[in-house]
């Protein structure tokens, strides 16, 4: 299996950490936070990554070079300006291939073990399932709701008692994408996902472990402070 890791925002909201470095190079204890998913995968057996780059990206190329030192080959995606995450993915199909591949956004940190995520094949019919988390403070209403069967629902009026927050993590199928009737240059997985949804072909699973989207100063702060006092890979 493939992966595909976003890195290519500009981390505005970061900012000034991001003026001159890209947020996947952000380091949280000491380490890059698109480093713990680079082993990450190592461990779960993916041999093939492929890095999308816009923002400061020849400074991640730089950085993480073809990927042989994480026992990886690093395959980059350049963009000619940030394409969103749709955009991105449409971009990288060539590359990605056809089969079933996990994406990652390189902004998040969550000590899931990819080896388990990637062992569920997706149901005949399904064309992704998503890493969901309950829902954190600074998102309370969640993203997407859930029914008993991992199935995920469209859900207008934001009321279902199961609603969590999509986690940055997911499989998908390629033709999630290439088959997706709006695609354009530039546009986000959001809307592509939740046309899927309105088509029944989403699954989703709960992670009760730690997660962070790492999306401002504050939060990298308080990632810092759990990794300094949680044993950890």
């Amino acid at each position: 299996m493939k992966a595909m890791i976003l890195a290519a925002g500009l981390g505005n909201r970061m900012r000034p950490l991001t003026n001159h470095t890209p947020k996947p190079l952000l380091c949280a204890d000491g380490k890059p936070l698109i480093e713990y998913h680079l082993e990450n995968l190592q461990r779960a057996g993916v041999r093939e990554v492929i890095i999308n780059l816009a923002y400061l990206g020849e400074k991640i190329r730089a950085h993480l070079g073809d990927g042989e030192q994480f026992g990886l080959e690093i395959i980059y995606s350049r963009e000619p300006e940030p394409l969103e995450t749709g955009g991105a993915i449409l971009h990288a199909l060539d590359a990605l291939g056809t089969d079933t591949f996990l994406l990652i956004n390189g902004d998040v940190w969550c000590d899931l073990e990819f080896t388990h995520f990637i062992q569920q094949p997706l149901a005949e019919g399904q064309l992704g399932n998503l890493l969901l988390v309950p829902n954190p403070e600074f998102h309370p209403q969640g993203d997407f709701a859930l029914d008993s069967t991992g199935q995920l629902i469209a859900d207008i009026d934001k009321s279902h008692p199961q609603r969590f927050t999509f986690g940055g993590i997911s499989l998908l199928k390629p033709e999630l994408i290439a088959n997706y009737p709006d695609r354009r240059q530039k546009f986000p997985l959001v809307e592509v996902l939740r046309r899927a949804l309105g088509e029944g072909q989403l699954t989703g699973q709960v992670h009760q472990g730690h997660w962070s989207d790492v999306g401002t100063p504050e939060r990298l702060q308080k990632l810092e402070h759990y990794l300094a006092h949680t044993p950890h890979r």
